[in-house]
């Protein structure tokens, strides 16, 4: 016997939480980046009204006990996590105004979406082609400039200086940034703010943009070309990888970005075993003792004794091509050319957001069959840093972006506060960069790769998935053998979970192998 589940569609205005609390978060978060945004923009025009275009600030950080080159990766490092949590914020309102203008046009799949590869429709729309094409653009050149920002004043003593255009150019991208996702909000109606998939599913189905479908309470998320109808549960789920097909494509393009920097680094090594010496006796001379000196360079090979994985002294193994004068036509080639290998980073990173954040709703959802249950409310906060995944990820992002500044430098260098161009490639950092990067890459393909065990469907945050799942919702739900009196076995949201049979039956596997719908 087969039955048709009833789908309640509550009018109250409490089915679903608006995520309000979400909103303020973003917001306040979006002001700061835009304060932070303008003050570098405000402190790069004070930088070149006093020094020109290629005129460098002197930091006084003689109060600091550590070594000169600590203090830089220190500044560095700061700077890069500060930029992530901008873009990050930035990103999260873009995200959710993306998604909600995907469901107005009834073609929204997944709770997650690549933010900057997907678009609205409307060439000219904030949520369309080409503002999500030029965010993609300010992102690189956000992490690009974060890179070229600290650098040496090689004057008469070495000291940290602050560079005026990159600076400059710093605050312009991410102030573009925000105006960007700002136009996207306002552009679109929210139905929630929430980052939580089953909000969303509750807000369309409550607002009709969403149907749950009948008969298939036990088909997970890669069946949707199955028709619907009785079926046997399975004792282990469909991968993410399987799921999703945008997520076999990120997990490619990460391996593509990782035997790049392999390919990087060995070249490196082959241009200067060739010409090394030849590229180091051309660049200008007082510039390089210095140089030199602070890096403790030696023109020995690559060895195990002369590796480092986070210093840069003792350095060996490296490329180094000197520009002289700096023009603002030199500045767009460096930013071209910085863009050009950091790139490819900046988005693998980004489309990473994917992968991380699938698994992050089908861990929740997998709450469901618990003795706790799902409780669909949670503090904004806690969908990142209560979840593993999402935590490496947010830890990786300008920990990886600070290990390519070791590996690649430009426009690291000053003298007498004028700014001259060394574009540095260091061999050992390029190859300690790329061990990260394969680790980063091996991790995210086996959490993508990896099966959920367990009767309950996979969803992996697929809102029409979700909607066909839950026949009822409630802040807390469990999902299992539905005990409704009737004389035939079903699945769906259960009322109860301690001490009831139902969510026995369940976990013992008995009810629920004769599941009909």
């Amino acid at each position: 016997m087969i039955s048709d589940t009833k789908f309640t569609a509550d009018t109250r205005t409490d089915f679903y939480d608006r995520g309000l609390r979400s909103r303020r978060y973003a917001l306040v978060a979006v002001a700061c980046s835009s304060i932070f945004s303008c003050s570098c923009i405000i402190g790069s025009i004070v930088i070149l009204a006093k020094h020109g275009v290629s005129g460098v600030a002197t930091a006084n950080t003689s109060s600091l006990d550590c070594t000169l080159h600590t203090q830089k990766e220190i500044f560095s490092m700061i700077l890069n996590l500060i930029v992530t949590l901008c873009t990050e914020s930035i990103g999260f309102v873009h995200g959710i105004s993306l998604r909600s203008a995907l469901a107005s046009e009834s073609r929204l799949l997944f709770n997650t979406n690549l933010r900057l590869l997907t678009a609205a429709r409307g060439w000219c729309s904030p949520n369309g082609i080409l503002l999500n094409g030029i965010s993609a653009i300010l992102l690189i050149i956000s992490y690009c400039s974060a890179s070229l920002v600290v650098c040496f004043d090689f004057s008469s003593t070495f000291q940290i200086s602050i560079a005026g255009i990159p600076l400059l150019i710093l605050g312009v991208a991410l102030l573009l940034q925000v105006v960007i996702a700002l136009s996207a909000m306002r552009a679109v109606k929210i139905l929630t703010w929430s980052s939580s998939p089953f909000h969303l599913t509750a807000a369309l189905v409550h607002h009709e943009q969403l149907i749950p479908a009948t008969l298939r309470c036990m088909r997970c998320v890669s069946d949707l070309d199955i028709c619907g109808g009785p079926t046997q549960p399975r004792e282990i789920q469909p991968s993410a990888w399987r799921a999703c097909p945008r997520i076999r494509k990120v997990v490619i393009f990460l391996w593509v970005v990782v035997a790049t920097c392999a390919g990087w680094a060995a070249l490196a090594m082959y241009i200067w075993d060739k010409f090394g010496m030849y590229i180091l006796d051309k660049f200008a001379m007082h510039i390089w003792d210095e140089f030199a000196s602070l890096y403790q360079i030696t023109s020995d090979a690559l060895t195990p004794q002369t590796w480092s994985f986070l210093s840069t002294t003792l350095q060996s193994n490296f490329i180094m091509i000197g520009i002289y004068g700096v023009s603002l036509g030199t500045w767009i080639l460096l930013f071209v050319i910085m863009a050009i290998f950091q790139g490819p980073l900046t988005l693998a990173l980004h489309c990473s957001e994917l992968i991380t954040n699938v698994i992050r709703d089908e861990r929740e959802w997998r709450r469901a069959t618990g003795m706790k249950g799902l409780r669909t409310a949670t503090n904004p906060a806690k969908m990142i840093f209560a979840h593993p995944i999402c935590l490496v990820l947010f830890v990786a992002k300008p920990f990886l972006h600070w290990m390519f500044g070791h590996a690649f430098m430009i426009c690291n260098l000053a003298s007498d506060g004028t700014f001259l161009v060394a574009i540095v490639m260091f061999t050992a950092p390029i190859w300690n960069l790329c061990f990260v990067l394969f680790t980063f890459a091996c991790l995210f393909t086996f959490v993508a790769l990896r099966r959920p065990r367990g009767p309950q469907p996979a969803a992996y945050g697929h809102v029409q998935t979700l909607a066909n799942l839950v026949d009822e919702w409630s802040p807390v739900m469990w999902w299992g053998h539905k005990e409704d009196g009737i004389p035939y076995c079903h699945a769906g949201r259960v009322l109860m979970c301690s001490r009831c049979y139902s969510f026995d039956t369940f976990t013992k596997g008995r009810a629920i192998t004769r599941c009909r719908m």
